[in-house]
């Protein structure tokens, strides 16, 4: 087991307790999501795990070690692990490449070089190897900060919302070249977001906080399809919701469906079309049945009624 969370406690404030006896287990080699609603007590549970806050009670273990926080440790953090929090603590007169490098031998020059190319290809920057921090966009030094993190091969790399500051295309060839990385050199990867849909297809494990607690601890298939409640649901996207009474009515096994899991039928429940948009890959279409309004995605645009069914 690569890192265990044992009856974890902890409180910013005496009188408000964010963790309360929280148990969670990682193994190696997993690509792991922390996820859920700002304030849920993702950053904080990253900070806790790299030995920057200390906790009231319980304990972590990491590969096999009973960890101090910085009670224990004079150095802040913890030496086979990498956390690339918001700020990116750059050196500001060394280069792009200069920071890549920080962590690695000077022994052998070449090979040093050649891995800080690497992992400027990575993080797609190798034209930037000789330029200043300072003239770099707040996503682009944001990614020379996972670059130097990888530089030492960690057991553990632990990110903080690492795609918040990207554009679309970048999020897109970093994300891919980031866990590919990762998981050829056998790091384990805890990445907290809010953008679940980005990422699940690289995650081995999603795990949902809820106000400090840990609301579902699964894979992305099975939090995906069989969410703890609509609160995990939501984390996905658009969900339509249910009551008890509602979904009896209308004869449903559940009371959460994805806007994908409603479908235009030849039979089925007689639909009114409110709206239908282009939404890029899909129409985004907003329908009536039965009083209720729905949100559907279809392959085309909808008009005047149609009849849907639910799987």
């Amino acid at each position: 087991m690569l890192l265990e969370i044992n009856n974890l406690f902890f409180s910013h404030t005496k009188d408000k307790p964010l963790f309360q006896n929280l148990n969670l287990r990682f193994e190696e080699n997993r690509i792991i999501a922390l996820a859920g609603e700002s304030g849920c007590g993702k950053s904080t549970l990253l900070s806790l795990i790299y030995g920057l806050l200390d906790w009231q009670s319980g304990e972590i273990i990491f590969n096999g070690t009973r960890l101090l926080g910085p009670k224990g440790n004079l150095v802040p953090g913890e030496s086979e692990m990498k956390f690339v929090a918001q700020n990116f603590d750059l050196m500001p007169y060394a280069t792009v490449a200069e920071n890549v490098g920080k962590f690695i031998s000077n022994i052998n020059l070449k090979q040093k070089k050649e891995t800080v190319m690497e992992l400027l290809e990575v993080v797609g920057l190798q034209e930037f190897a000789h330029v200043l921090p300072k003239y770099l966009s707040g996503g682009q030094q944001q990614r020379v900060a996972i670059a130097r993190a990888l530089s030492v091969l960690p057991k553990l790399l632990i990110l903080d919302e690492p795609f918040t500051n990207l554009d679309f295309p970048r999020k897109i060839e970093l994300r891919e070249r980031l866990f590919r990385y990762v998981k050829q050199h056998g790091v384990s990867l805890i990445i907290s977001t809010h953008e679940l849909q980005d990422i699940m297809p690289w995650l081995d494990q999603i795990v949902i906080l809820q106000d400090g607690r840990l609301i579902q601890n699964d894979s992305p298939e099975e939090t995906y399809r069989h969410p703890y409640n609509s609160y995990v649901a939501k984390l996905f996207g658009e969900v339509n919701l249910f009551t008890e009474t509602e979904a009896a009515d209308f004869q449903l096994p559940k009371q959460i469906y994805y806007p994908k899991e409603i479908k235009v039928t030849e039979t089925g429940l007689k639909a009114e079309i409110l709206e239908s948009r282009f939404a890029g890959n899909y129409y985004w279409n907003k329908i009536i049945v039965k009083e209720k309004e729905l949100v559907v995605y279809t392959d085309e645009k909808l008009m005047g009624t149609v009849a849907v069914s639910f799987i």
